[in-house]
Parts: C-alpha cells; structure tokens; sequence
C-alpha cells in the first residue's frame, strides 16, 4: 500500500513538528489496511481527532455558531460517497463511505445525512469544539439574522484548511477529503471537500486531494484538474505543480494538492504559505 496525506493548505501552523507526526502517524495507519479505500478513510480517522487540524474535532465555526462537517471519497472504479453540514459528526468521512457503500447517491446533505449517519452507527453528538476555537468566536458576534451574519462575514469570513488521502495498493485508488469548513461562513455554507472533481477525484490513472479557498476550488475543479493532467501522462508532481500554477493564473485564492498515480508514485504542490504532507510506502 501507497498512501500519501495532508493536512491543509493555509498559514504556517503554530506547532509545524507535532502536526507533522501526526500526518505521518496517520500515513502509516493506512499501511495497515485491506484497500485502498480503507487505507483512506483510516487516514483522515486520525486527522479528524486531532484538534491542530480543521476537521472534526477542531472544526471551524460558521456564522450561526454551529460546526458543521463535510467529507468526499471516490475510487478509481467509479465509486463515490460524500455528506456535508453535519452538525455533531467528527468522522464525516465515514458517513461519507456509507453513502458510497449504502446508498445509490453521492452525497447526502445536513440533517438527514446526520440521521443517515446514526442509522449506520456513526457518532454524530461529538463535541467538535477545542479551547482554541471557543477562545476565537467568544469574541464574534455576528448577530441574529441572515444580513447581519451577511454583513458580519464580510469582515470575518476566511482561512482554510481541510484534511485528505489518496492510497493505492499497485491496482485499485481511492481519494478522499474532509474538513470543518472556512471560518465565519454564512451558516449552511459548503465548500469543496464534498464536490466530486473540486475537494477530490480518482480515476484508473490515479488521484487526488484538494485544500485551500473552497470556493476557488469548486470553480476550478481542482482535483479532477489534476487527475486528468495525470491521464495525459504526466508524473504525480508534474500534475500537481501544473495544476497549481493554473489554478494561480484563474482564481484569487490559494490551494494545494496532493496526487498520487496507480504505481504509487506521489507529487504535491500549492500556493499558500504551507502545506504539510506525509507519505507511508510498503
């Protein structure tokens, strides 16, 4: 098994050392498991409960007061399975794979994919807040209606980071992307993470995994962007590195990728002030 992660394109992390064994660690945990899509969803399990990272516990908070999850996963057979704006729910990516694995649909949205989630046995009462994001919306106060959290985010809304996995065992690819969202979102908000092509997209060439502006993202396309310049015979990093510099040249804001091909050959790029990414072979 190939497994490549990260864990968010964005400002430099406070701690950059214990973020990045943590990326490793959870690179490594994927080395362990039966597919590709498990390696995966093992993966962005450990992101998702570290709270230096911002999805799961440690999400951002939207405009409402209220964090909301979303996840994305696909597999180079076509597969596919998202959720979005779940309240409660640390492992969005896992209701992301029941979707794939349970459902006809690729996405499921808000509280029913949250009632969806229970049915399937998957905690969705989880305590998603961190001293360091209560310390940071005590201070906010958007007011009570639309337009005020409307006028309100106008000043507020902004930062990313996600968390994602791409792994491969030589024959089969499976992708994934989860996160909290951007900060002070209009309540409701979704981004890229959950959009098939934008927060990720796989195929028999290989995969991939977005972060950054998500809203950038989701008009660029970003990781399909980068799958399909895999499929025109491209390495890993050349598809990353192309990818980026495109998505430069069209969009105001700032990303990264990850990619890795079905030899298990992996490429990283972004435009952001960092992007951290850990790689596990065996």
């Amino acid at each position: 098994m190939d497994v490549i992660a990260h864990g968010g394109a964005g400002s430099p992390p406070d701690d950059p050392s214990s973020r990045q064994t943590v990326l490793d660690n959870a690179a490594a945990r994927g080395l362990d498991a039966a597919t590709p899509l498990d390696a995966v969803v093992a993966t962005i399990n450990v992101l998702e409960s570290d709270p230096a990272f911002n999805a799961g516990v440690g999400s951002a908070v939207q405009s409402d007061g209220d964090i909301r999850t979303d996840a994305g996963l696909m597999t180079d057979d076509g597969e596919v399975g998202a959720a979005c704006a779940m309240r409660g729910v640390e492992h969005a990516v896992d209701v992301a794979r029941a979707v794939l694995e349970e459902t006809p649909h690729v996405l499921l949205a808000g509280e029913p994919a949250r009632d969806f989630a229970f049915a399937h046995g998957i905690e969705t009462d989880g305590n998603l807040w961190t001293e360091r994001t209560r310390n940071r919306w005590q201070d906010a106060s958007p007011g009570e209606s639309v337009s005020d959290h409307l006028a309100w985010l106008a000043d507020h809304f902004g930062g990313h980071d996600t968390v994602g996995a791409v792994a491969t065992d030589g024959e089969r690819i499976a992708a994934g992307t989860s996160t909290g969202g951007r900060w002070g979102a209009l309540a409701g908000r979704v981004g890229d993470v959950p959009q098939i092509g934008a927060g990720f997209y796989t195929s028999s060439a290989g995969g991939a995994s977005a972060t950054g502006a998500g809203e950038d993202i989701a008009r660029e396309a970003l990781a399909r962007a980068a799958v399909e310049r895999l499929e025109s015979g491209g390495t890993p990093q050349t598809a990353a590195r192309e990818a980026i510099e495109s998505f430069e040249e069209r969009a105001e804001g700032t990303a990264g990728v990850i990619v890795l091909a079905e030899d298990g050959t992996a490429g990283s790029a972004y435009s952001s002030d960092a992007m951290q990414t850990a790689t596990a072979r065996r």
